[in-house]
């Protein structure tokens, strides 16, 4: 006792020292260290997107691809009771083929679903024996869905990432409770984190990791066949704990839904709102909202449910389109669902709708006309420039990202005209904020003209409110037939009539 006194008298000495020194100078001067804005960047709006939001929002359209136990069942959501020998894939699941079939179809990346809420896991995974391990089907052995799909995803140069269910209809530990009463924390720690785990060592540069929102019902729940529930998913399931542990491992990763990092656009049928935020939740999202929470959207791109059931059909490469410009279009991301069958690979027709549908995006969207040589871009406010940035009209059209025009500040209108070479036939016009400083744009429209001296305004009924990543406007007002009746113009006008501050903007294409 007497040692740690001294220690503790030493260190007290020791902390006073460098305050009597002060206390005996004549000249003491306080500097300010902070950094000035050399670069006379507008201040942001708060709030705005981590890096890992930000690589995210720029992955734009992916896949989903429901497969596991429920194909065999003829189910979309098993109640976790079911015999390990039904999962009898009639082949070895290929992953590969998926993938190469979404990647025609203009798609950058996918999830696979690698446990549903039955408890069923794609993997020989030690957290339970309710996997393909335990099925005597030869194919079924040889299944490892998460090694397979990123190990085609990283050969094919896309994005990948998995999807576990945190609900689990088979786990005895799901939703049990104490003798008080209180849930326990045994699903959390023995069941779940370690099967995040396990698909982290998979990969660390995965860019989502997807987490259901259900929160309970009737289920197997090791024998117990009783109807259980949660009261609050972050809490049982530790979501900062977990979220910050995934994160440590793979840094760009998105914990979607339950964890937090972006949100359910609201509905399942391939929209987002016309107006839309990425804070606040649902369709359109909330400008007030605290909270960088950008929106994804979900969709099937067949006709009889999640996974895979005979009889099915795929959506034209038409209808597709149309949701693209829905969801991309108006500022969320899509995840288009394509389930593979019990051959565990995606069939024929959906192949070849993909195959149409990547055509149609390439011919309709992959060709920027305001990027061609001779054209010329000007603004009716341009802020002043930096040490080593410049904020000129022409920054929206030299194809770099992290370069953007902006007014001067407390500036939040501006007009904005693109003067083609020439007259030529166009559909659509796309802009996108440099959302880094966060979201700003609150209304703007579209114009165009063949002389520069007579206007008209395009867009039909559309809402022209928000932009924020991406904003597609089809010119004849239409998302369900965009490319019909093109429209004539060499001039075309965007006019910012409303912003939250100055606004900004780093790409304005017309297509």
């Amino acid at each position: 006792m007497k040692k740690v006194s001294i220690m503790l008298s030493a260190l007290c000495l020791m902390a006073a020292a460098p305050l009597a020194s002060h206390a005996q100078s004549s000249e003491f001067t306080l500097v300010n260290k902070q950094p000035a804005n050399a670069d006379n960047e507008p201040r942001p709006v708060f709030p705005v997107p981590t890096e890992r939001q930000l690589k995210w929002n720029q992955t734009e359209f992916y896949a989903f691809f429901h497969y596991g136990m429920n194909t065999y069942t003829d189910k979309e959501w098993g109640d976790g009771s079911e015999d390990e020998n039904k999962f009898a894939p009639t082949a070895v699941p290929n992953p590969r083929q998926w993938l190469e079939a979404i990647k025609a179809g203009g798609m950058r990346g996918g999830i696979a679903v690698v446990k549903h809420h039955d408890g069923f896991c794609l993997w020989p995974t030690k957290t339970t024996t309710h996997n393909v391990t335990k099925s005597s089907n030869a194919n079924a052995q040889k299944t490892n869905i998460p090694r397979d799909f990123a190990a085609a995803a990283k050969d094919l140069g896309l994005k990948y990432g998995f999807y576990i269910s945190p609900w689990d209809r088979n786990s005895e530990y799901w939703g049990k409770k104490d003798a008080n009463g209180n849930y326990t924390d045994d699903y959390a720690k023995k069941v779940f984190f370690a099967q995040c785990a396990e698909m982290v060592e998979y990969g660390a540069d995965q860019f989502e990791m997807w987490f259901d929102g259900a929160t309970g019902d009737n289920g197997y729940y090791g024998g117990a066949n009783e109807t259980r529930s949660i009261d609050n998913a972050t809490r049982y399931y530790d979501i900062p704990n977990l979220r910050d542990s995934i994160h440590n491992a793979c840094p760009n990763i998105i914990l979607w839904g339950t964890g937090g990092e972006a949100r359910w656009i609201g509905n399942e049928q391939g929209w987002a709102g016309e107006t839309c935020w990425s804070m606040g939740d649902g369709t359109s999202g909330d400008m007030n909202a605290w909270k960088w929470f950008p929106g994804e959207s979900d969709a099937k791109a067949t006709s009889r449910g999640w996974f895979y059931h005979d009889g099915e059909s795929c959506k034209s490469a038409d209808e597709m389109f149309k949701i693209y410009l829905e969801t991309v279009g108006r500022n969320a991301t899509l995840i288009l669902n394509f389930p593979p069958n019990k051959a565990g690979v995606l069939p024929d027709a959906d192949v070849n709708n993909l195959k149409s549908l990547g055509e149609m995006l390439r011919t309709r969207l992959g060709h920027d006309l305001a990027k061609a040589d001779g054209v010329k871009i000007t603004a009716t406010d341009t802020r002043s420039a930096g040490a080593h940035r410049t904020y000129d009209a022409k920054n929206m059209i030299d194809g770099d990202s992290t370069t953007y025009w902006a007014c001067n500040d407390a500036q939040n209108t501006a007009v904005i005209t693109v003067e083609l070479p020439s007259v030529q036939t166009i559909h659509y016009v796309a802009l996108q904020e440099y959302i880094q400083l966060g979201q700003r744009i609150k209304g703007f429209t579209i114009e165009t003209s063949t002389d520069g001296k007579n206007w008209t305004k395009k867009g039909g009924n559309i809402q022209t409110t928000t932009v924020g990543y991406k904003r597609i406007i089809p010119l004849n007002g239409s998302t369900n037939n965009s490319y019909d009746a093109g429209t004539q113009a060499k001039y075309v006008k965007i006019s910012i009539t409303d912003s939250r501050a100055c606004p900004t903007l780093h790409t304005l294409s017309i297509y």
